[in-house]
């Protein structure tokens, strides 16, 4: 099971590495395949929308199927066959193409892991065990930061691509031969096995989704792709200086990530975590939208507090899989995670419409609002959250 659960691990690497790496590539994209930014926002918001829209088959697949067959065929054929075409593409649209279906291979293997966890572990270290997956798997952020930019740089774009396609499949066929699915829930009597429509009728639930929803997509989008351009055009900065900005904002990602985890255990709450970490994330983005060209560094480590403050998604999913039965459980952390990737893809592309009606000049100023939409939009989520039902098992 643990060899299993790591091959689950490495695939969440890679999906790590899958949302971001754009941001790195962004200006050899431009010059080779004239994708531009807003280009690459449609890019990286069809990304996570694929990626959301494939948890509902995804949660039905780990209820019925298991983690195993799950994970391997959608990692296995649709990741690789989506890195590969990206290695090959020509033009915008190829990548469109690519993201989308990289999406689908990566849309299981989180989930997978979180479903054999809320089988054989204790429902009290679920949020250790969740931050703990996502803190190790953003090791793929930092892939995608300054060592992407350094293999792109020696080898080629390209190359480097078509590499990590070849190590997709590999880690699916992995996933085909040691992952193992844990045992299936014995229901009781005159129990129904349960649908999606069983977990939206609960009410806590209501609550917590609009934060879901909103509360990664400033540190996946801005990580993913907003950095990157902002760095060029406000700094002239090139690709190896992105990738140091990028680099240390993964990292700010790795600690929240595994900071967040036992911290309901540590306050004995877990909204009044969410809150507060949530409700600062905000006013750091409003900070960078008044000060948008506040300087290289400044600007860099208000984005690493967006990198830590805004990773709370393992204690947010904690909080909603506590109402969730366990024979709905593929199907519950299926649904949390549909909203929370699927705001990431919502909100990239509405970004982008964001980036185009902003003024032109000065040349903070489209990124300036940027910030502000993403702010407004976790404030705005925060205000939903505060009146949830608190739980920590």
């Amino acid at each position: 099971m643990k060899i299993g659960i790591g091959f689950l691990v490495l695939g969440y690497v890679l999906s790590q590495f899958y949302r971001a790496f754009l941001a790195v590539l962004t200006p050899v994209l431009g010059v080779e395949l004239g994708a531009g930014a807003d280009a690459l926002a449609v890019s990286s918001g069809l990304w996570f929308l694929s990626f959301a829209l494939m948890q509902l088959p995804v949660g039905w697949a780990l209820d019925t199927l298991g983690p195993r067959r799950t994970s391997a065929w959608l990692m296995g054929v649709a990741g690789g066959a989506g890195a590969v075409i990206f290695a090959l593409a020509q033009v915008p649209w190829h990548l469109h193409v690519a993201m989308v279906l990289i999406g689908a291979g990566c849309a299981p293997v989180l989930m997978g892991a979180y479903y054999i966890f809320g089988r054989i572990y204790s429902a009290r270290v679920f949020a250790t065990l969740a931050g703990a997956i996502i803190g190790v798997g953003t090791l793929g952020n930092i892939a995608g930061a300054w060592p992407l930019a350094w293999a792109a740089e020696t080898f080629g774009w390209r190359q480097t691509v078509m590499a990590l396609a070849v190590l997709t499949i590999l880690t699916g066929l992995a996933m085909w031969r040691f992952v193992q699915d844990p045992p299936v829930v014995t229901r009781g009597a005159g129990e129904s096995k349960g649908s999606l429509l069983d977990v939206l009728r609960i009410p806590a639930i209501w609550l917590i989704l609009p934060l879901l929803f909103v509360n990664y997509a400033p540190a996946a989008g801005l990580r993913g792709l907003w950095v990157g351009p902002y760095y060029a055009d406000v700094y002239g900065a090139d690709a190896i200086a992105i990738g140091q900005v990028t680099l240390i904002m993964a990292f700010a990602m790795v600690i929240g990530a595994v900071g967040y985890g036992p911290l309901d255990r540590i306050f004995g709450t877990r909204k009044g975590v969410v809150l507060v970490g949530n409700t600062l994330a905000g006013l750091c983005l409003v900070t960078l939208w008044w000060m948008p060209a506040a300087g290289f560094w400044p600007s860099a480590l208000l984005f690493s507090a967006v990198g830590i403050l805004g990773l709370s998604f393992p204690l947010i999913m904690a909080h909603g899989r506590s109402f969730v039965p366990p024979h709905l459980l593929g199907r519950g952390v299926t649904l949390l995670n549909m909203f929370s990737i699927g705001g990431v893809g919502v909100l990239q592309v509405v970004s982008r419409r964001v980036y185009e009606a902003a003024p032109a000049t000065p040349t903070e100023a489209p990124y300036a609002m940027i910030f502000l939409f993403f702010g407004l939009t976790v404030l705005a989520g925060c205000a939903v959250y505060a009146f949830s039902q608190d739980r920590t098992d």
